[in-house]
């Protein structure tokens, strides 16, 4: 299992769910991805992009300038 950190501070919506879709393609199954965003949208877009495409959504935690998402790589 890998882990890889997706930096998007900075970056508006539609960019970080985008971003994440395209790091998600190049892991396997089981590997994590964190994903910084600065975003206000991405906590509804990011966790929205797990459920349509199989992906778990570890953990989401409000951070002082946005958000860090923990995400699994589903089947």
């Amino acid at each position: 299992m890998s882990e890889t950190t997706l930096d998007l501070k900075g970056l508006k919506c539609p960019l970080p769910v985008l971003k994440t879709r395209k790091a998600m393609t190049r892991l396997s199954e089981g590997d994590h991805l964190t994903v910084l965003t600065t975003d206000p949208m991405a906590e509804i877009d990011i966790p929205h992009f797990c459920r349509e495409n199989g992906h778990t959504l570890l953990a989401s935690e409000r951070t002082e300038t946005g958000h860090t998402f923990r995400l699994a790589k589903g089947a």
